[in-house]
Order: C-alpha cells, then structure tokens, then sequence
C-alpha cells in the first residue's frame, strides 16, 4: 500500500518528527504524502494553505510519543496527487478532501480518529464532521469559521483582509498565470506579510518547491474555487437542514488575526456543534508554527489527556 519516502533532512524540527514513516498511500483516484507513526489512539493533524504537512513538524514527533500520528499532504497540495478540475470545482471540495482522509485512515487500520485541522485543513476537519459523524471522534479546527459564515459575513474588511479567497476563485487561468511569474514572491512575501519566511527552514523549502509547481498553483486556485461554490453550497444546505457537528469539538484562533477582529468565534461555532470549547492564542494566523508548544499542549489536552485519567503527557 506504501512505499518509503524521504525525511525533513537537515534537522530542522525536534527530535522524533523524522522517524515518522513518509510514504506515498493510495486512497482511490488520488493518492497522498503521508507521514505517519506513533502510538496510541489515531490522531490525523490536516494542514493549510499554502503549506504541506510539514506545518506539524514542530508538534509532530512529540505528538507521536502518545498518538498514532497520520499528518498528509492534501491533494492538491505538496506532493500528493493533483486530479484535474471539474466545472463545479467538487474535484477540489472539502467533501473529496475529508474522504480523501477517510480512505487514508482506514487503510491503515482506523474506522474512528480524532482531526487537528489548521486553515483549509480545518474546513476539511469540520467537513467530515458533518459528513462522517462516525468517524470523527474528537474535533480541533485552528483559526477557522465555517466557509459559508465567511461568505455570508462578507464586507470591506474581508475583502481587504481575506483578499486572497476572491484573487485565486477567479476563472482559470487568471490567477494561475499572474502566480506563476513569481510564485516565491506571491507566497513568501505578498501574502501573509511575510510570515512563512520564518518558519522552519525544511518547511519553507517544501512549501517553495512545491509551489513553484504549476499543477500545484491550479490545484491551490480550484481549492479556494471550491471554497466559493460547492463548499459555500453545502454549508448552507446543512444549515437550512439542521444538521450539526455531534462530537466535543475545540476551536483555537489567533489572537492577532482576523476571527479575532471580526467574529465572536466560539458563538459561530455554537451554532455548528454540539459540544464547543476553545480560546485565542496571543499569535497570528499560523498557530502551530509561532506558538507551538502552546498548540501542542492544546492539542495533548484535549486530544490525549480526554481518554487519560492522569493526563497528557508533558510537552518538551
């Protein structure tokens, strides 16, 4: 089913995130870049946008001391399968994404898990949420609102602030041509003021490479595509249907970002899910990368230390 991969390479995350397996996994019509091993009870962490899942390096290894750690790239992202687009952009949907996963989890051995999801990652987390109530055990989305909230709450601010979703919806190939000029620059500079150029220098070479793919740019584009089409649709259908998110269910965000200017996040959530939690981190948008033993201590508290009566193991 898989076969041996590479690692990070030069020593850039804490020590355990390379002895995680990488490996290329078939999971039906596309297939992804995982990495994955630990043990204890499955926990699958889904990174965001423009990353891949070396997003979790910081966290992973550590997680992996008490979880069966499962941390791929998305498709369309890293080097996981690109599919090509359809007219209503479902190729891309968080509903293929989320079964992606389940696919993923269950090929290796796991009917129920536990989602971390950070950025698109975490509408793909709440997406099988909604879908799969089985599957999903316990839920943690990161600096997120449902997708269909931020279209309906949309005005000047997110249009300014949230300006990427409606540059990269547009009609192929705009925005896939004026990326692929300088798509180091589009993603390390132009967006996000700059933050990614921080993070761990294998990270940030995988992001880069991968980016300057230009089947990854068109993949990236019809994601966010998706975001404006089918995933708006089927939010709002879910909420015309009452349909709800019946796990526990914990929402972190950045302190210093837009949900926390915008929004009051955990009552948008209360309206999703049955069983919410959550708080800010004093951070931006990448939660995991500029706070990470907090994230890690999140995630161990309620993720690991729920089905432990003495606790989570203690963060490094």
């Amino acid at each position: 089913m898989s076969t041996p991969g590479g690692t990070s390479g030069d020593g850039a995350f804490p020590a355990g995130f390379d002895d995680l397996r990488l490996s290329r996994i078939s999971v039906g019509e596309v297939s992804l870049r995982v990495r994955h091993g630990g043990s204890g009870p499955p926990l699958l962490l889904l990174h965001g946008y423009p990353e891949t899942h070396l997003a979790w390096g910081l966290v992973a290894g550590e997680l992996a001391r008490t979880a069966t750690v499962v941390a791929p790239d998305l498709r369309g992202y890293g080097d996981s399968s690109k599919p090509a687009a359809v007219p209503g952009h479902e190729s891309y949907g968080k509903r293929a994404m989320a079964e992606d996963c389940i696919a993923l989890m269950a090929g290796l051995g796991f009917d129920a898990f536990d989602v971390v999801g950070h950025d698109r990652g975490g509408r793909v987390a709440y997406r099988m949420a909604l879908d799969h109530p089985e599957v999903v055990r316990r839920l943690t989305v990161l600096d997120v609102v449902p997708t269909g909230e931020v279209w309906a709450r949309a005005d000047a601010r997110s249009a300014l602030g949230y300006w990427h979703w409606a540059f990269l919806a547009q009609p192929s190939p705009i925005p896939e041509r004026l990326i692929g000029r300088d798509p180091d620059f589009f993603f390390l500079d132009a967006e996000f003021g700059g933050a990614i150029r921080r993070f761990p220098p294998a990270a940030v070479a995988d992001y880069v490479r991968c980016a300057r793919d230009p089947a990854t740019i068109a993949a990236m584009c019809e994601d966010y595509r998706a975001g404006a089409t089918c995933d708006r649709r089927w939010d709002d259908e879910d909420r015309a249907a009452g349909r709800r998110i019946t796990c526990p269910t914990q929402v972190l965000w950045a302190g210093r970002g837009a949900l926390e200017a915008w929004y009051d996040t955990l009552a948008i959530w209360r309206d999703w899910a049955d069983d919410v939690t959550g708080r800010a981190f004093d951070c931006g948008h990448f939660m995991v990368e500029e706070r990470p033993l907090e994230a890690l201590s999140a995630i161990q508290d309620f993720h690991v230390g729920s089905r432990s009566p003495t606790g989570p193991t203690a963060s490094a």
